[in-house]
């Protein structure tokens, strides 16, 4: 049992956040929350939060900060959350962390770990363009670190795993880029704030999921 349970996992695309994520729910019991899920959820419930989202998104323009952090506030305070959570791909600027802070400390969810996930550069662009997803539940996996048990076919639903044409060397590197302009910041806000901790996510599946649970402990 970790000791360790409102979380934020850090890192660049490619890093291994939602693969060890998966495990470590499984495994704790913790909620996994995603902007894209909250998104989705908000949108396809008709609330007021996702309708002024989605007019927004169909404008074809960025939602506001205050907005997906209204809306990440709103998951937070559900009741799953009370034994603990991951925050994956959320907060990725400076302002949104700050925001982050105040919501966390009035839905009593604040953070007890900010875990940055760490890995070379190179292998985050092999990571990135070795991936592959499910047609039919778009599940992830990667060529080289997470492989399916039957090439070609999911584990999850047995539909077909395949290459996505934005799976490219340039998406790539301009995911990395936008990361380390963008969120990279957040690694000394959080440093600054005493929450960072660093694991080795260049390291096998196992050996990484070894080093979190004891960075969590």
């Amino acid at each position: 049992m970790i000791r360790k349970r409102n979380l934020v996992f850090l890192g660049p695309p490619g890093a291994g956040k939602g693969t060890l994520s998966e495990v470590i729910i499984r495994d704790e019991k913790l909620v996994h929350i995603s902007t894209g899920d909250i998104f989705r959820a908000e949108i396809g419930n008709g609330t007021a939060l996702g309708k002024e989202a989605k007019a927004y998104m169909d404008a074809g323009k960025l939602v506001p900060d205050q907005l997906v952090v209204d809306m990440v506030a709103a998951r937070l305070a559900k009741e799953d959350c009370a034994g603990g959570f991951i925050l994956d791909g959320f907060p990725r600027t400076v302002a949104q962390a700050e925001m982050l802070e105040q919501i966390a400390e009035k839905t009593g969810r604040k953070l007890d770990c900010v875990v940055l996930f760490d890995a070379p550069y190179d292998l985050l662009i092999r990571r990135l363009t070795a991936r592959l997803t499910c047609r039919k539940c778009k599940a992830n996996f990667n060529k080289l670190f997470a492989k399916p048990k039957t090439e070609g076919v999911c584990d999850h639903c047995g539909g077909e795993l395949y290459q996505r044409a934005d799976d490219s060397l340039e998406t790539a590197q301009n995911r990395l880029k936008v990361y380390e302009e963008q969120t990279a910041p957040l690694i000394k806000f959080y440093t600054d704030n005493g929450l960072l901790a660093k694991i080795d996510s260049s390291l096998p599946r196992d050996r990484a999921y070894e080093a979190l649970l004891t960075v969590l402990s």
